[in-house]
């Protein structure tokens, strides 16, 4: 079995100042977010016709970088630990300790992008459509974060398993690397997937509803190998937390796919 390599929290630290990798992940997921759109937009004449420019892209990673680390931070309050919460309300602020929610982000998302579209007029699947593609490598960053902060540990694996892991500040049971495989489906493997997909024209609105129905489908699978958080409803070994907020997303991009190609017919 492997050993948890117990990775020092603090990236760099001069005086009282401490950079942490956690933080460092989400410098590095906006910045390649930057980079990516950059790319699509001067490598795809279609989207530079449509009047996209990298002037309007950091406008979104703006307006983006907000609604991720508030929303984030308030979804991991109200969805999973609003108890832990009201008893420690300063410690909602204190972020770089990790406790960062997919499903709350998503939503802030969401809610700056709708600020974006009143602002610019655009219409609002084409704003979805365009920054899709770009999110994945921001997620595999994240969770790589959560590996290195050692939260978001796995459930129990058979000690056969060959990269079955020991996290020694939980326990000496051998457990799955969820931070890892999560990494790898919602972030690498999805990232791929929506990349290669939206290279082509798409009707409105397809390569967001493959965003839902690949995000959800991944992350619902990666919960079977996590330990399930508590949340609002309760500890659940059979469906997670994870998995409910997972659900609706699947269900919503199914519909938002399927609209798409009926549309262009």
């Amino acid at each position: 079995m492997l050993i948890y390599p117990r990775i020092d929290p603090v990236a760099l630290q001069i005086g009282p100042l401490a950079v942490r990798w956690y933080g460092l992940m989400y410098l590095i997921a906006f910045s390649q977010f930057w980079w990516l759109g950059r790319r699509r937009i001067l490598s795809q004449p279609r989207l530079i016709k449509a009047g996209w420019t990298v002037e309007e892209l950091d406008d979104l990673l703006f307006y983006g970088v907000i609604g991720v680390i508030a929303g984030a931070r308030l979804g991991e309050v109200l969805f999973y630990e609003p108890a832990y919460y009201l008893s420690h309300p300063l410690e909602i602020f204190a972020v770089w300790h990790g406790g960062m929610s997919f499903h709350g982000g998503f939503l802030g998302v969401l809610l700056a992008m709708a600020w974006h579209v009143h602002k610019t007029g655009r219409n609002w699947l084409d704003v979805t459509d365009f920054i899709a593609p770009m999110v994945p490598l921001g997620l595999a960053a994240g969770r790589i974060g959560n590996f290195i902060n050692g939260e978001l540990w796995g459930r129990v694996a058979d000690s056969s398993l060959p990269w079955a892991m020991v996290f020694q500040h939980v326990d000496r049971l051998p457990r799955h690397p969820s931070q890892l495989y999560q990494a790898g489906l919602e972030g690498v493997s999805l990232f791929v997937l929506l990349w290669l997909y939206s290279r082509r024209e798409r009707p409105r609105g397809a390569v967001s509803g493959m965003f839902l129905m690949g995000y959800g489908t991944f992350r619902f699978v990666a919960e079977y190998f996590r330990t399930p958080d508590a949340g609002i409803f309760g500890r659940s070994e059979v469906v997670s937390m994870g998995q409910w907020l997972s659900l609706p997303m699947i269900l919503i991009g199914v519909v938002m796919f399927a609209r798409a190609f009926r549309r262009r017919a």
